[in-house]
């Protein structure tokens, strides 16, 4: 349910009751992943999405009678191969949905509507919901903050809440939403419990180096994305809020001296698009040796060799170069500042959830797939 967070906080504010049918697990290739939700009012008003539309009305119905009843309930959706109009996902996979009453009188509303004020306000938090368990569990909420506090319970032992909290911290750490299995005396052995444990972290920061006219138009589509977007340039002439309006945040400084004294982990995008040596190879061999999701620069084939050698001369290792992805961008025939920030956007996307970046066209690989290990790590949303 915190995938529409800012609405649920809005419904939350002004006293509605409602019900929300949140993805728990998926099986196969399916359009959206666990976490989806899709949230219905006592007005019948409808927001959200589990699906992208195969099986929308179905989780509709479920809600509308989930709030009537008050009770949470769980449904599967898969393709049906008799009749194809059936509900079901077209695209053969199988999604678990769990759907859970939201009323006046739900004794989770309160940690819940805690769990939506930390995700709107960009405070990292985990929020555990009992999927299947013992009678009287499901539905059952915690919520776990980012500095280790927690807010509710599950309803069972003292030591599962602790088993639990541990759980959802260690998921929040790696930004991932997914499922825990627990027995109902809090053991880590797989047992009687399934929590689902939804992660809402800050959005990943986007650094873009040089305040050239692509830089506005890849800030436009680094909000797009869901990034925290900043402009960094040592030219004060055109590093100006005027200039780029979209972006979070605008810096005057030396690229490599603001990279230094700035905030970054293992989410973070690095644009650099000043193709210039003096501004280039100082931020380069900073940025290549920071443990961040993306590093890109701009440039020529021409410009790629005459900037790797100048960063091998200052002492860059060929592991350390490979980690450049230069001349950024995918090839897409860009030719416009719109189209070189979309080619740019796609291969952030591509490296963070482990695409090909090949046309789809004939392809035999899933569409949906989990990323590997190394695009776990810079996929924490």
């Amino acid at each position: 349910m915190l995938d529409i967070a800012g609405e649920l906080h809005r419904w939350m504010a002004q006293g509605r009751e409602f019900a929300v049918g949140t993805v728990v697990s998926v099986d196969g290739s399916a359009p959206r992943g666990p976490g989806a939700a899709l949230a219905v009012d006592s007005d019948g008003t409808a927001i959200g999405s589990v699906s992208g539309g195969c099986v929308e009305g179905a989780v509709y119905e479920l809600c509308a009678r989930a709030l009537r009843d008050g009770e949470t309930v769980r449904e599967q959706f898969g393709y049906s191969d008799e009749d194809a109009f059936a509900v079901g996902l077209t695209c053969g996979g199988v999604i678990d949905i769990m759907v859970t009453p939201v009323r006046a009188d739900s004794p989770e509303r309160a940690v819940l509507a805690a769990s939506l004020s930390a995700a709107v306000s960009g405070t990292a938090a985990a929020l555990a919901r009992v999927v299947s368990g013992p009678d009287g569990l499901p539905g059952r909420a915690l919520l776990v903050r980012g500095d280790g506090s927690r807010e509710g319970g599950l309803g069972g032992s003292p030591e599962l809440d602790r088993t639990a909290a541990a759980e959802a911290f260690a998921l929040l750490e790696a930004g991932r939403t997914g499922t825990v299995r627990l027995s109902e005396d809090g053991t880590h052995c797989p047992g009687g419990l399934t929590l689902l444990v939804e992660s809402s972290v800050p959005a990943p920061r986007m650094i873009v180096f040089g305040a050239v006219d692509f830089a506005a138009a890849l800030v436009r589509a680094g909000k797009f994305l869901g990034h925290h977007v900043t402009v960094c340039d040592a030219r004060p002439v055109f590093a100006t809020p005027a200039r780029f309006p979209e972006a979070d945040e605008v810096v005057v400084d030396w690229p490599h001296r603001y990279l230094r004294r700035t905030a970054t982990d293992g989410r973070t995008v690095l644009c650099v698009l000043t193709h210039e040596a003096r501004f280039d190879v100082p931020l380069l061999t900073e940025a290549l040796r920071l443990p961040v999701a993306f590093v890109g620069a701009m440039g020529s084939r021409r410009t790629h060799e005459d900037r790797t050698r100048r960063l091998r001369e200052a002492g860059l290792s060929d592991r350390e170069l490979d980690r450049l992805r230069s001349p950024i961008g995918l090839d897409l025939g860009a030719r416009t500042p719109e189209e070189t920030a979309l080619s740019i956007a796609a291969e952030i996307v591509s490296a963070r959830r482990g695409g090909t970046g090949l046309p789809l066209t004939g392809g035999a690989e899933p569409i949906h797939r989990e990323p590997g290990p190394e695009q776990r790590l810079v996929s924490r949303l």
